[in-house]
């Protein structure tokens, strides 16, 4: 066996050590602080990245998910930084512990991307008024539409059926750099995410003037905070 195949054969015992053979000239000792220095780091980072899916599956389910993971998935990337992404690809094709795990790991992985974006984003300066310009979010907000109630899912709260509306949240990262969350209206979801234009042309598409001073004054405040700019109409788009 020439040391390209004791490499592959190490790795798989490694990997997955029910179902694949161990080296036969390395003592079981080894072996083993090797299967848990290797495991422990990989959960120790979606562990991280994942605290509300782990504490809500409960240990065992938490790591024979984790361990799956761990033995069949094929990472294409070798930034530790992206293994939560790896890992929601991976449940894409899983048979999932739960109906709502693959919204949850999303809405955490976009909670971990939003506490390691770039401070500089907050330095982003307006170019149009925020009326006769194009609103742009920034790259510290996310507007997300989930089946599930994800904010509210956890041990003490597993929903077996997802509710008639679907939760429609705007998470973002503050100048403290805590990363929260705001529920939206179905009329504040689509002035932020579902109408393209203007300002004014996502107002005057909601409704009538009571809900367009409603829709100017959601603006208002994200502008204050920095959530959104205004940008020359059609230099971009709010995403």
């Amino acid at each position: 066996m020439n040391l390209h195949e004791q490499q592959l054969q190490m790795a798989s015992y490694v990997r997955d050590p029910l179902h694949n053979p161990p080296p036969a000239d390395i003592e079981a000792r080894r072996l083993r602080i090797y299967r848990e220095l290797f495991y422990n780091s990989i959960e120790g980072l979606l562990a991280a990245g994942f605290p509300v899916m782990r504490a809500t599956l409960g240990e065992l389910p938490w790591h024979a998910r984790v361990r799956d993971f761990y033995a069949t998935y094929r990472s294409q990337t070798p930034l530790f930084t992206e293994v939560g992404g790896a890992f929601i690809d991976y449940l894409h094709n899983a048979d999932l512990d739960a109906p709502w795990q693959l919204e949850l790991a999303h809405y955490e992985w976009i909670e971990a991307q939003l506490f390691r974006a770039d401070d500089a984003a907050f330095t982003e300066p307006d170019t149009a008024d925020l009326l006769e310009g194009e609103p742009r979010l920034s790259c510290l907000a996310r507007v997300l539409a989930y089946r599930w109630p994800v904010d509210q899912i956890g041990p003490g709260y597993q929903p077996s059926a997802p509710p008639a509306a679907p939760t429609l949240l705007l998470v973002y990262r503050d100048q403290h750099l805590q990363v929260r969350f705001a529920r939206l209206t179905p009329m504040a979801y689509q002035l932020l995410a579902g109408l393209s234009g203007s300002g004014r042309q996502r107002l005057q598409a909601l409704g009538d003037e009571q809900v367009q001073a409603q829709g100017l004054a959601l603006l208002k405040d994200l502008h204050s905070q920095q959530l959104i700019i205004a940008v020359d109409y059609c230099a971009g788009a709010l995403a």
